[in-house]
């Protein structure tokens, strides 16, 4: 039974694609739900699942290709099982097959034995051993044997003698196309491209710094990191905190949680957190929806499900949709300071950091602590200097004291 492969609905406001790449030819078996083909759209790879058991019969639509929602991608042969699918026979022109009939192969000349040139001596075996193994042309040894014979000794000889470097031959210098690689971008490099450009040249975009000492966090994770992990099945990392102490500072400072719509400003009352995920294919921003509503368990089960989601490719276009603050770890990749770049149309990102250990002043004493600098980029056109100073305060003050954190202060 013959079954069409259509393009699946994408999402909402997504009607096209580009078909990223086939994992199946024609004639090759597959198994139900194994992926055919992967589809790029703006902001996620999808993957189209076989619909049954056995094999594409006719591919439609080329690698690179863009494809709207309803495309019929390819056809497919429904049978019993892959294993029943039978193989595509390849077909070998004429030509081919005489000269493979004509002409043995290197394996089989290498392995048959030389005739011998009119007045040549046979070669004993154990020189034809030494020859094979050391890649020794045995005409080219001086023979010592009877009647100009080469002898198993002379072949020893000539293999204990160090080789003759070959002669540096003059390295012609390389075109400049051979030097280079041209690859065109994917979908989804391109949107990032876009929004990123689109982020500079909308928002009056700032950024502002401060550095928190991550100590008392660092020793709350080591105290009960392994009674989380036993009781709720997740390790306990650091991301939930900055999700708990960017909650408590978005509430008391709702110009960060807050977008421009036109002439209006929209302020959310709810809070959806993305956390920034770099990709094989780019950065994509999945999203925490309602974080505020998840202790710290259920935060750290939400951004271990995307992350994981994300590397596999497995996101969906609701996963990425409706955030209000962004949160965005450079740290991971050792980053010590940078200045991110918003995510439209979001009026802030925070941007964690590498912690590392500095010495600081504690009370009129240099002491030596576990660092972080913390960068809180927003638009300027809502967010004033003040809010946006005091918002980093407030999440520096939090990660210093966690108990904040579970008193709601």
């Amino acid at each position: 039974m013959s079954i069409q492969i259509q393009v699946p609905v994408l999402g909402e406001s997504v009607t096209e694609a580009t078909v990223a790449k086939w994992f199946r030819q024609p004639g090759e078996p597959v198994n139900a739900d194994d992926p055919l083909c992967a589809l790029e759209t703006d902001k996620v790879t999808l993957e189209v699942p076989a619909p049954a058991n056995g094999a594409l019969e006719q591919i439609l639509v080329q690698e690179g290709e863009t494809v709207e929602v309803g495309t019929i991608l390819a056809s497919f042969v429904a049978g019993a099982g892959a294993a029943a699918v039978k193989p595509v026979a390849v077909k070998v022109p004429i030509a081919v097959v005489a000269y493979m009939a004509a002409a043995p192969s290197a394996a089989m000349q290498d392995a048959a034995p030389r005739a011998l040139a009119v007045g040549e001596s046979p070669l004993a075996p154990s020189v034809r051993r030494i020859a094979s193994e050391f890649h020794i042309d045995p005409a080219t040894v001086a023979a010592t044997g009877k009647g100009g014979r080469v002898t198993k000794g002379d072949m020893l000889a000539a293999a204990a003698r160090p080789a003759q470097p070959a002669p540096v031959m003059p390295v012609a210098p390389a075109a400049q196309d051979a030097r280079e690689e041209r690859v065109r971008m994917s979908r989804l490099r391109k949107t990032i491209a876009k929004r990123l450009k689109d982020a500079q040249n909308t928002a009056a975009m700032l950024t502002t710094f401060n550095e928190v000492d991550m100590s008392a966090v660092m020793a709350m994770r080591d105290q009960f990191k392994d009674v989380f992990f036993a009781k709720h099945g997740v390790r306990l990392g650091f991301m939930g905190f900055f999700v708990k102490a960017a909650i408590q500072a978005l509430r008391e400072i709702p110009a960060v949680n807050a977008e421009i719509d036109g002439e209006d400003l929209v302020y959310k009352n709810y809070y959806n957190i993305g956390v920034a995920v770099g990709t094989p294919s780019g950065l994509v921003v999945p999203v925490v929806h309602d974080a505020d509503m998840l202790g710290f368990a259920g935060l750290e089960k939400a951004i271990n499900d995307l992350g994981v989601k994300a590397r596999d490719g497995k996101l969906s276009i609701a996963d990425l949709q409706g955030g209000t603050f962004t949160i965005s770890n450079g740290g991971v990749y050792g980053s010590l300071m940078s200045t991110p770049i918003l995510n439209p149309p979001q009026s802030g990102i925070l941007g964690m950091h590498k912690i590392q250990e500095r010495p600081i002043a504690v009370k009129g004493q240099a002491v030596v602590r576990p660092m972080m600098y913390l960068a809180l980029s927003y638009d300027h056109r809502i967010i004033d200097g003040r809010e946006a100073v005091t918002f980093l305060v407030r999440i520096k003050e939090c990660l210093e004291d966690p108990q904040r954190l579970l008193l709601d202060l």
